[in-house]
Parts: C-alpha cells; sequence; structure tokens
C-alpha cells in the first residue's frame, strides 16, 4: 500500500467566490467527506500539493491528511483541474474507516519483454491500463505487476488471468484484455515506375479529327 502525507487547513467560507480568492493565495479548495463525518471545507498549498501528485498515483495512493494538527486517512476521489491551464481548481477527499472496504483504479505495470518482441520483432499493446478493484484500505496495492517474458505473437493476457492478493475483489471485467503481443505491421512495398505505367489505365484512342484537320477535309 502505498501511502503520502498532506498538510491542510480548514476553511469555513465556501463558494465560488472564496474559492476565487483561495486560489489567488495560492492555495487550493478542497472538501473531505466520509461515512461518518460531514463534508468539511479544506485549504491546500497549491505547490504542496502539485509536488505531491507528481510523484503519486492520486486514485491508489493513501493520502495522511493532517487538517489544523489531526491526521485522517483518505483518499484522494476527485481533481479537478483548468481546462487549459497547469492549475488544479478543487479536490475532493474521502475519509477512510476501518473495516468498510473502497474501490479504487490502480495502474498495470508490464513487467519483462515478450519472447515475441524479443525473438520476433512483435508489437507490445497494452488496450488495458487500470484495474477496478475493491478491498480493504489497507491492502490498496501501489500497482498491478503483469509479467509479459513468456508472450509470443498471438498471445494475450487477460484480467482474468492476474494473481492479485487475498481480500481485493476484482471489478473489471473478467474477460477485458490487459496486453497482446501482435505480429509486426509489414512493410508497404514500394510500386515500381513501370509496373505503375503498366498498370495505369490506357487513354481511349482518339476517333475525332482536330479540327484543322477537319476544315482541310471540308474544302478538297
Amino acid at each position: 500500500m502505498a501511502t503520502a502525507t498532506l498538510s491542510a487547513s480548514s476553511r469555513p467560507a465556501t463558494g465560488k467566490g472564496p474559492a476565487r480568492v483561495l486560489r489567488a493565495a495560492g492555495q487550493v479548495p478542497a472538501v473531505i467527506y466520509g461515512h461518518a463525518r460531514q463534508p468539511q471545507g479544506l485549504a491546500l498549498n497549491a505547490r504542496e500539493l502539485g509536488r505531491l501528485l507528481e510523484r503519486i498515483a492520486a486514485e491508489a495512493t493513501v493520502i495522511e491528511l493532517s487538517i489544523d494538527g489531526t491526521m485522517s486517512r483518505t483518499l484522494i476521489r476527485e481533481i479537478q483541474r483548468h481546462p487549459f491551464k497547469k492549475q488544479i481548481l478543487h479536490v475532493d477527499f474521502q475519509e477512510l474507516v476501518a473495516g468498510e472496504k473502497v474501490t479504487v483504479r490502480i495502474p498495470i505495470s508490464l513487467v519483462g519483454t515478450s519472447d515475441g518482441v524479443r525473438l520476433s520483432g512483435g508489437i507490445m499493446d497494452q488496450p488495458l491500463r487500470e484495474l477496478e478493484i475493491r478491498c480493504d484500505p489497507a491492502i490498496i496495492p501501489s500497482h498491478i505487476d503483469v509479467d509479459i517474458t513468456k508472450l509470443n505473437i498471438g498471445n494475450s493476457i487477460h484480467v482474468g488471468e492476474l494473481k492479485l492478493a487475498e481480500g481485493i475483489e476484482v471489478l473489471t471485467d473478467a474477460d477485458a484484455t490487459v496486453c497482446v503481443c501482435a505480429a509486426p505491421k509489414a512493410a508497404a512495398e514500394e510500386v515500381k515506375p513501370e509496373a505503375a505505367a503498366a498498370d495505369a489505365p490506357a487513354e481511349p484512342e482518339l476517333i475525332r479529327k482536330a479540327k484543322a484537320e477537319d476544315e482541310a477535309e471540308e474544302k478538297k
């Protein structure tokens, strides 16, 4: 289980106006909610939050959130970002309760180089990059490793074949393809100029005489 720490302070004022004031002061408005608590408005340091998000998988990391000195174990449930600026607008935290299972999405990491790629020039394609699971917060994995070394061209790995720790319930469809080793694409052959000329349709034969020739014929 991956964990990280982050500081926050409570904010009594909510709404668009106070949120804009916070952002102008280098802070990010946030909220924490949970099974046994009322939603509480928070303020986060924008730089501290940005540095944290650069080094963690946000949805799969338990955040030990210090709110005015009181620690709460949380998961980030939503991050709202500006559509074109590098700015985080709002963050939602869910407080974790002991014994209460949570649903999270875990990144999938392919391990090794497949035989099909190494020996036959195949291409490794990974259609599925996250796995949705449900488990106790104490056993949330930071990522799922998938060994691909034995995959040959035409072979694939599906969700149902993954081996996970006891207590983890997989919610993603068992038939979903995690990765597949595909055959290399054949290079298109260049068309030779002679062949192109031979294949080109012949121009229709000119049946009508030129206008000058027609006039000459009429004068005879």
